[in-house]
This record gives structure tokens, C-alpha cells and sequence, in this order.
């Protein structure tokens, strides 16, 4: 092959130009993101049962449409989160892979099936399936600087001039605004004035019901009529009512003098909102915070692009005194951390060039290898599409680090060719004879670094997906960068070398220095691998020390999943003492607002009282903050970095009296959980009242807490927060002749929102409502001044009807996969990862809790879980090996020989968990997918190494150990020319900084100190290994019969024919 494109070099820069321009091409057209698809679809069914306490919606509204929809096709599990205000959200989750609008398909159709089932006010209020991701893409404060408008302004202004703008930007999923209610018709009702009228709350509800509707009339003058009819006018009549006014005109009685009471009389009218349980604010200001989330799958950064520009263009049309900021940016992270990664690559270019020229030292020598570059690199984005891969973090390491590898081959032909050439012959001569002997090394090493990857694809779930995209991209790279040295590199050698003249300039003084102590170290080397053949054994008790200090640096260094990066944002959280009510929140929240935005490094400080995201409840008690940091390049102090910031808001946060206050970091993977560690569900299987639950929740958080593995342990779960029950006595209703219906009616209208129907304004339809003004519903003695109406047309208290007592209950109840649970956070405690933490839940478990009770797991846990029941890291790691193992023994034809290349891999993998241990880095994915790489590269030395002393043994010229010592000092300076242009690679991935710099660290060091130690140490070890092996397989051999081992020296001969001459003296 590579003859052809020596003679022919123009088809081979055509085949490379081409493949760099379909290469850039397919670039243009890849989506963007942090992380691969990885996010498992999620399908969200909400509803509300106005009024409603948290255990009537379980049993009302949860659990039929829970039975309808467990086991729909492809899920993993779902749970649903019934609060105290009456709303219910069950998610549920499908398997990672699947088609999300599938997903919804199947789980609409199961809602649809339980409908049914559901009271009537549940089905009126109406019942959503979407699909859904627990965390934003961007958020949008709008306010008003001067204060002119509200919050139910703002947030109604964006409901009706943004969102279904902004739903129509390609990949935004749905949106969601904080802040304030839809606006609601709203009917406050005094009991007093009702009384006084003899209005009962079920006569206003029918009255409008009634009055307000849509009243299709007809036509004059339509078909068939009489002839000569000339004209058909349409007939309209009174509609939907629109304004307060015309609520207010709603006749509720005539009465026998004429007079007429009306709505107005009974009811302050106003247009108010939906709900008022959520305030948002933006820096301590009212604001109505516009809640971007991303569709699965698509290009985060073109929608949050898309977004801003219409945000920008609707900025426009704004009325006087309305502003708005972009909140919160998760796409920032992506495009700051890509573009830390282009940089990367840039130095990581230059740092190779430096050591190539060093080298080979001339700048036509140097070419070649960097032309291999970018052919190789583009290249590799050819087959994305084909793969169905993005452009993200993981696929762009792989690149950084493909640039020490796709030199290497292009640097082991370049180096041949120059050999020859230095011995006299044409360059094109010296390139077909370079060739004949590395061919089959740029080969082996080609299909190993594709081998060692290939494994990992086969690893599942998140892990698996995490792995795929850094090990195809590497193994496509090397693979285009192995066709490149066969066909690019030779024809341009051919073309481009010339024999050296010596120069007199201080470069050629300074590359004389460089050889002659290159020759000492040459000289050095053979001596201590000579002195190492001869003490073989101390070399190997040498290797099986380092093998064995694996095992302890693999417990001493502390294992994770993924780091807890600079995203540039954090979270934090309030939680006020159990029914605390939403206005003492909202000063505690005030205070943490100014805490927040005093801390050095905050930009904004965007604030929804009334909502937690941990538990994912709207709740009077609770307050949520996204933390919006300045950008990375204004932080460079040490009080403005991540973890600084995160240790001061803590410590800040931590001083407030009247609350739980805490920051803590958002999700490794977007859309993954809510936050890190993990995340236990413990659950009630036998379907007992909730203290039950309640009781044991408590014995298994204790026992957990004396864990040494737990650093902190917390529940969601509010078993017992002060609650009032009302009881209604059916007897009495029945003996006084009431409806029972209508009691409920009246004490959910008073109490609650009493939703009565529809009204059309603004283009829009929206709901009304009838409730009991707010000085009516501070006591609940007041329910004695409603009254309902009994058979004889009388007016009954509710009082007479009705008894109050104290009692506590669930703020909200969780159901996980229909069983009532409870959700336990739990985070590791330093130097345990997470898998050591699901364990020791797991055994508190076993020791504390009864047979009724079971656990589960949930977000990121239930995908750790998934991945560890499937293949285990080690059996990667294993059948990496094997994998490299099996194809070397292919390519040498010979079962032992392997050995001597593999052996050598210990010390790299020793090396980098040392490093991991020196800099204080943990063990993570990206650590890991470092460690599967130095298999490869460890070999990759000692491929060159072998490959040559075998040549040379087996021309029959010189010894077994004259021939392992010849082969080590020719290949020692291509192995250190491919190993330093690699380890300066990475040396800018070592010591990133900015976003997403502690993977890159953690990966860029591994390898560095894996690599550092294969070079530096590894090849005294390779030559002794292959002596030792050779030898012992020799005298294995030597039974065998002779015709048989005459013809392998024939072979051998005829083998090596052509991979001789003069160029090894």
C-alpha cells in the first residue's frame, strides 16, 4: 500500500484533503453540549385537586393513575409527590436510550385510562403529560427597576407575551414561570355580608356557572327557507363574560320586591391570581423568573442562543419600566469549558511541534508529523454523525489527548526514513525500506489503541455513555492517524527529506548538545538494561512490587463518579420550622438574599419563596435560591473561587436562627437528580398509616449517622407538621336536611380556591374563582359564619354541622413505585465514594428495619446501581487486556511473547494513581478512562521495543541479549520523541483552569503520571521481560520436533528478508 502512494503522492494528499473537508463539514452540522445524551427520559403527569390536604390527593388522584401506569413499556421506576396544596406530580422514568415523545405516547395513554377514576374538580382543573427535566436551561428575571408593576404583572406578562414565543424556539421543551399565579377571576366573598343577604357559597357557584358560558345563537335567514330570502346574518349573544364588571353584574336572586342581588353585592371582584403560594425575586427585587427547559437531545447551546435573541427582539416591545437579565446560564459552562478545551488544544499543538523539531531536528521533518495533526483530528468528526455524537467535553478530551497519539505514528515513519537516509540512500529508497520495517508497528499499535477502547462501549448506562464517546473518538483518530502514516507520511518523506547538511548556526550547536548527551543517555540506558537482563529476578520482584502497590493506592486514593465542577452557578436552600407561613419565609429569605449577594464573586441571586427543589414541593415553609456567579475570567482571587464561595455561603447561611440554611452544588449531569450523593428510598410495602413510616424513617436516619462512610444524612420526608382536622358529622348534615356535597363545596371555597370555570381575556382562557377574603380565613372558629342551605330552604352554620381538633400530618407524601417512601439523602464522607455509601445504606437497612419495610434507589444512585449490577470497571479493565493481549499474540503469531509487552503496563497504571494521590484527586470516570488509555500506551513502548529486538534475534546475527539491547537502543529515541510529545500534550489538560477544570486535571495528571512512569521507568523493565519470556519460550521449544523448528528458521529468514539492512548498525 504504502509503495503505491510513494509513487502516486497526490492521491494520497487528495484522500487526506478530502477527508479534512468532509471532516470540517460534518462539524458545522454536530450539536453542541457538556455532557453526551445521557439524561434517562422523564415524563411528567401533574394535577391539582384544589383544597385538597397531601394524603386525600395520594388516594384520590395519585394511586388510580399510578395502578394505570405502572409497568408501561421501557420504565424504570416512577414516584409522585402529592402535597398539602393539592397539587400531585408523578414522574416517571424510562429507560436511558429510549425515544422520549414514545415515552409520552405510552404514558399519556395510561393518564388517559385512569381518568375516570378521578373526581370531577381534578378532571375540570385538567391533567398534563410531558416530558420533563428537573433542572433549567436558562432563566430570565424580569422586573421592574422603578417598581412600578407586581409580581402577578410580570408573571403574566410573560405568560401571555413570552411563552408560547419562546416554546416555539427549536429544542426548548416547555417553560416554566415563577413568581406569581396565572390571573384568575377572582370572587371575595365576606361571610358576614352572605348572611346578611342569605347567600349560600353553592348559589354563587351555579349563578355563574350559570351566567357566564358560551352561548352559540345561530343564524337568520339560513337553509331552507322560503325564496327570496336575500341576505343570513349570523346571531351572537351574550358569551363568556370578560371584565369585573361583568362578574359583578352576575344575578345571584330577584327578590319579590324587585330588587335583585348580585354578586357585587356579596363578593369583592378583582383580577388576581390562579395562586399566590410562589414570590419570585431577582437581587431582593419582585420579579417574575422565566424558567427555560431543554427538549432531550437537542443542541443546548443553538436553544439558549435562539432564546436569548427573541428575548432580546420581545425586549422591544416592552412597556415603559420593564427590564429583564438572563438569571442563569447552564450553557455557559459548555462554551466557557469548549473553550478552555480549544485552547487546550492549541497549546497541547505547540508543545508537540517544540518536541518533534527538538527531535528530529529540522523543520521538513517536522512538517510531516504536524500535517498528520489536523487530518487526523478533523478527520475523526467524518464519523460522528454515523455514531449519532455531539461536540462535548468528553469527545474533545479524547481529541487532546489523540494529539500525542496521531504524532506518534507519523514521528515512528518520519524517524525510520531519516535513519536510512543519515546511512546513505535517496529519500524515496530510504522511505519504501522505512516502511517495509514499520508497517507492521503502526499497525499493531493502531489496532491496540483501538482495542483497548473498544471494550468500554460495551460498559451500560451513564457510564457506558460517558466512555463510548471518549473511546470511539480516540480509536477513530488513531485509526485515521495509523491510514495517514501509511499513506500521507511516507509520500510526503519522499518528497519533503533530504540528506542533512550540518550548519554552523547556534541551532545546530544546540542540536549537536542535545545528540551528544542523547548518546550518553542512550549509552546509560543499554549499560542499566544489560545490568537489569542480568539480575532478571530482582527486575521481576521489582514489577510485582508495583503490581501489589496498586491494590493500596487503589485504597488509599478516595473513588467518586464525577467531580463537582465550577458550573458557574450553586443552589441554596431555606427550610423554616414545619407550617410556617409564607411571609415569615419570605424575611428569612430576605436575609439570605443579602448574605448571598455580600459574598464575593455573586452576580445575581434569583429567589422563589415558597418552592423547594430538593423535594420538588411547593411549600409555605420552604425557600429555593439559584446562585448565579460572575463570570470565570473576572474570579481570579482566591475568595471568588468555586469552592471558596461555596465554604462562605455555607458558613454565612449557617448563621441564620429561624431556619435551615445551606448552599449546596447543582447536579454533575444536568438533568440527572437535583443534586449530588446519593439518593436512598425507603418504603413502606405493607401499606400502613404513615407513622408507621414516619417511626422507622427515624430509627434508620439514626443508625445511618453513626456510619463512618456518611458525612451527613437528611430526609425530605415531614411526617408530622401541625395540621387542623375538620370533621364533618354526617348525622347531623343528614337530620338538618344539607347536602352533603354542598358543605364540602362551602368549606373548599372558604378555605381553599373554590375553581367555579372559565373566562376569556387577553386572548387567553383563564379560571375563576370563589374564596373568603383573607381577614376571614386567619381562624379557623370563622368557619361558624358560613352557611349552607338545607331541604326547607333554611340557612345551617357550619358550625352546628362541623368539629375542629389538632392534629399532625404529612407536609407532603412521596409514593415510589406505588409504595408510600421516603427519600433519604445521603453524601460520602471524605476518602469513600459513592458506591461505598450505597453499601453502608444498604446494610443499615438490613440491621435496623422490618420485613415490611423495602428500599430502592433514585437519580443518579438508581443509574450507579444499574451500571454496577451490569459489567464492573475491573472486567473492563480486563478485557481491555485481554482484548490487547489477544491481538498482539495475532500479530507475532506467538502466545508468549504478548507477555512481554503487557507486562510493562503495572508501572504505568501505578504512576498514575500516584499522581492521582500526590496532587489529592480522586478516582473518578475520567481518571478511570485515563487508566483503559495507558494500556495502550504502555504497550504502544513496548511494542517498538520488542517488535525491533525480535527483527534482530531473528536475523540469527547476534545473541538473544545483544538482540533485546540493540532493539532497546534503536527504538529509545522514537519512544521518548512519541512519549514526550504525549506528556506534553497533556500538560495543559494537567493544569487547566476555569470550567470544567477538575476533570481535565484529574485526566490530563493520571495520564501524565502514568505515562511519566512508562517512560521513565517501564523501559529498563520492557527489554528484561522480553529476554526473560523469549528465553523461556525457546527452551519450550526445544522438544519440539526438528523438521518442524527448521522450518520456522526459514520462515523467520525469509520473514526478515525484507525487513533488513544496513540501517540498524
Amino acid at each position: 500500500m504504502s509503495k503505491f502512494f510513494i509513487n502516486r503522492p497526490i492521491v494520497a494528499m487528495v484522500i487526506s484533503i478530502l477527508m479534512t473537508i468532509v471532516g470540517l463539514v460534518a462539524m458545522a452540522g454536530l450539536p453542541i453540549a457538556q455532557f453526551p445524551n445521557i439524561v434517562p427520559p422523564t415524563i411528567q403527569v401533574n394535577s391539582t385537586y384544589t383544597g385538597a390536604d397531601a394524603l386525600t390527593v395520594e388516594q384520590a388522584v395519585a394511586t388510580p393513575i399510578e395502578q394505570q401506569m405502572s409497568g408501561v413499556d421501557n420504565m424504570d421506576y416512577m414516584y409522585s409527590v402529592n402535597a398539602n396544596n393539592g397539587e400531585m406530580t408523578l414522574n416517571v422514568n424510562f429507560a436511558l436510550g429510549t425515544n422520549a415523545n414514545t415515552d409520552q405516547l405510552l404514558a399519556q395513554m395510561r393518564q388517559g385510562q385512569a381518568e375516570s377514576q378521578l373526581p370531577a374538580d381534578v378532571r375540570n382543573y385538567g391533567i398534563t403529560t410531558a416530558k420533563a427535566t428537573s433542572s433549567p436551561l436558562l432563566m430570565f428575571g424580569l422586573y421592574s427597576p422603578n417598581g412600578t408593576y407586581d409580581n402577578v404583572f410580570l408573571a403574566n406578562y410573560a405568560y401571555i407575551n413570552i411563552n408560547d414565543q419562546m416554546t416555539r424556539v427549536k429544542g426548548i421543551a416547555s417553560i416554566t414561570v415563577f413568581g406569581a399565579g396565572q390571573y384568575a377571576m377572582r370572587l371575595w366573598v365576606r361571610p358576614d355580608q352572605l348572611a346578611k343577604l342569605n347567600i349560600t357559597i353553592p348559589e354563587i357557584i351555579n349563578a355563574v356557572n350559570a351566567q357566564n358560558t358560551v352561548n352559540p345563537a345561530g343564524t337568520i335567514g339560513a337553509e331552507p327557507v322560503p325564496p327570496g330570502q336575500e341576505f343570513t346574518y349570523a346571531v351572537r349573544a351574550q358569551g363568556r363574560l370578560e371584565n369585573v364588571e361583568d362578574f359583578g353584574k352576575i344575578v345571584l336572586r330577584a327578590n319579590t320586591d324587585g330588587s335583585i342581588v348580585r354578586v357585587s353585592d356579596v363578593a369583592r371582584i378583582e383580577l388576581g391570581a390562579q395562586t399566590y403560594s410562589l414570590q419570585g425575586r431577582l437581587n431582593g427585587k419582585p420579579a417574575a423568573i422565566v424558567a427555560l427547559y431543554l427538549m432531550p437531545g437537542a443542541n443546548a447551546l443553538d436553544s439558549a442562543d435562539g432564546a436569548k435573541k427573541l428575548m432580546e427582539k420581545l425586549k422591544q416591545s416592552f412597556p415603559p419600566d420593564l427590564d429583564y437579565v438572563v438569571a442563569l446560564d447552564t450553557t455557559l459552562s459548555v462554551t466557557e469549558g469548549i473553550k478552555e478545551i480549544q485552547h487546550t488544544l492549541i497549546e497541547a499543538l505547540v508543545l508537540v511541534i517544540i518536541v518533534v523539531f527538538i527531535f528530529l531536528q529540522g523543520w521538513r521533518a517536522t512538517l510531516i508529523p504536524l500535517l498528520a495533526v489536523p487530518v487526523s483530528l478533523v478527520g475523526t468528526f467524518m464519523l460522528f454523525p454515523l455514531f449519532g455524537f455531539s461536540i462535548n467535553t468528553l469527545s474533545l478530551f479524547g481529541l487532546v489527548l489523540a494529539i500525542g497519539l496521531v504524532v506518534d505514528d507519523a514521528i515512528v515513519v518520519v524517524e525510520a526514513v531519516e535513519h536510512h537516509i543519515e546511512h546513505g540512500m535517496t529519500p524515496k529508497d530510504a522511505t519504501l525500506r522505512a516502511m517495509e520495517e514499520v508497517t507492521g508497528p503502526v499497525i499493531a499499535i493502531a489496532v491496540i489503541l483501538a482495542a483497548v477502547f473498544v471494550p468500554t462501549a460495551f460498559i451500560p448506562g451513564i457510564t457506558g455513555q460517558l466512555y463510548q464517546q471518549f473511546a470511539v473518538t480516540i480509536a477513530i483518530s488513531v485509526i485515521i492517524s495509523a491510514f495517514n502514516a501509511l499513506t500521507l507520511s511516507p509520500a510526503l518523506c519522499a518528497m519533503l527529506l533530504k540528506p542533512k547538511v550540518k550548519g554552523s548556526g547556534p541551532l545546530q550547536k544546540f542540536y549537536d548538545g542535545f545528540n551528544r548527551m542523547f548518546a550518553k543517555v542512550t549509552g546509560g540506558y543499554v549499560g542499566i538494561c544489560r545490568i537489569a537482563i542480568r539480575r532478571s529476578l530482582i527486575s521481576f520482584v521489582f514489577l510485582a512490587a508495583v503490581a501489589v502497590s496498586i491494590g493500596f493506592f487503589g485504597k488509599v486514593v478516595p473513588s467518586g463518579f464525577l467531580p463537582d465542577e465550577d458550573q458557574g452557578y450553586v443552589f441554596a436552600a431555606v427550610q423554616l420550622p414545619d407550617a410556617s407561613s409564607l411571609q415569615r419565609t419570605s424575611e428569612v429569605a430576605r436575609q439570605a438574599e443579602e448574605m448571598i449577594m455580600s459574598t464575593p464573586g455573586v452576580k445575581y441571586v434569583t429567589t422563589i419563596v415558597g418552592y423547594s427543589l430538593l423535594s420538588q414541593v411547593t411549600s409555605t415553609s420552604s425557600a429555593f435560591f439559584f446562585i448565579t456567579l460572575e463570570n470565570w475570567a473576572e474570579r481570579k482571587k482566591p475568595e471568588e473561587q468555586y469552592t471558596a464561595i461555596k465554604a462562605e455561603l455555607t458558613k454565612k447561611l449557617g448563621g441564620i436562627s429561624s431556619a435551615i440554611a445551606f448552599a449546596f452544588p447543582p447536579p454533575a449531569i444536568q438533568g440527572v437528580g437535583t443534586s449530588g450523593g446519593a439518593t436512598f428510598i425507603l418504603q413502606d410495602r405493607a401499606g400502613k398509616e404513615v407513622a408507621f413510616l414516619a417511626e422507622n424513617t427515624t430509627k434508620f436516619i439514626e443508625a445511618a449517622r453513626k456510619r463512618p462512610e456518611l458525612a451527613s444524612v437528611s430526609t425530605t420526608f415531614r411526617p408530622n407538621v401541625p395540621q387542623l382536622f375538620l370533621e364533618v358529622d354526617q348525622d347531623k348534615v343528614l337530620k338538618q336536611g344539607v347536602a352533603l356535597s354542598d358543605v364540602y363545596k362551602t368549606l373548599q371555597s372558604f378555605l381553599g380556591s373554590g375553581f367555579i370555570n372559565y373566562f376569556n381575556r387577553f386572548g387567553r382562557q383563564w379560571q375563576v374563582y370563589v374564596q373568603a377574603e383573607g381577614d376571614y380565613r386567619t381562624n379557623i372558629d370563622n368557619v361558624g359564619q358560613f352557611y349552607v342551605r338545607n331541604s326547607k330552604g333554611e340557612a345551617v352554620p357550619l358550625s352546628a354541622l362541623t368539629s375542629v381538633r389538632n392534629v399532625s400530618g404529612p407536609e407532603f407524601t412521596m409514593r415510589y413505585n406505588l409504595y408510600r417512601s421516603a427519600q433519604i439523602n445521603a453524601s460520602a464522607a471524605p476518602g469513600f465514594s459513592s458506591t461505598q455509601v450505597m453499601r453502608a445504606l444498604e446494610e443499615v437497612f438490613a440491621e435496623t428495619m422490618p420485613s415490611e419495610m423495602g428500599y430502592d434507589w433514585m437519580g443518579m444512585s438508581f443509574q450507579e446501581q444499574k451500571a454496577q449490577q451490569g459489567v464492573s470497571p475491573a472486567v473492563i479493565f480486563g478485557f481491555s487486556l485481554l482484548c490487547v493481549f489477544l491481538i498482539l499474540a495475532a500479530q507475532y503469531e506467538s502466545w508468549s511473547l504478548p507477555f512481554s509487552v503487557l507486562l510493562g503496563t503495572p508501572i504505568a497504571v501505578a504512576g498514575a494513581f500516584f499522581a492521582l494521590l500526590l496532587r489529592g484527586q480522586e478516582f473518578n470516570v475520567y481518571a478511570q478512562i485515563g487508566l483503559v488509555m495507558l494500556i495502550g500506551l504502555a504497550a504502544k513502548n513496548a511494542i517498538l521495543i520488542v517488535e525491533f529486538a525480535k527483527m534482530e534475534h531473528e536475523k540469527g546475527e547476534l545473541s538473544l541479549i545483544e538482540a533485546t539491547l540493540k532493539g532497546a537502543q534503536l527504538r529509545l529515541r522514537p519512544i521518548l520523541m512519541t512519549s514526550f510529545a504525549f506528556i506534553l500534550g497533556c500538560v495543559p489538560l494537567a493544569i487547566a483552569s476555569g470550567a470544567g477544570a477538575i476533570s481535565r486535571q484529574v485526566m490530563g495528571g493520571a495520564v501524565i503520571g502514568g505515562m511519566l512512569a512508562a517512560t521513565c521507568i517501564a523501559i529498563f523493565i520492557i527489554p528484561v521481560t522480553f529476554y526473560v519470556v523469549e528465553k523461556r519460550s525457546r527452551k519450550g521449544d526445544a522438544g519440539v520436533a526438528s523438521h518442524a523448528g527448521t522450518a520456522d528458521k526459514v520462515n523467520g529468514k525469509n520473514n526478515v528478508s525484507g525487513k533488513t539492512g544496513d540501517g540498524h548498525a
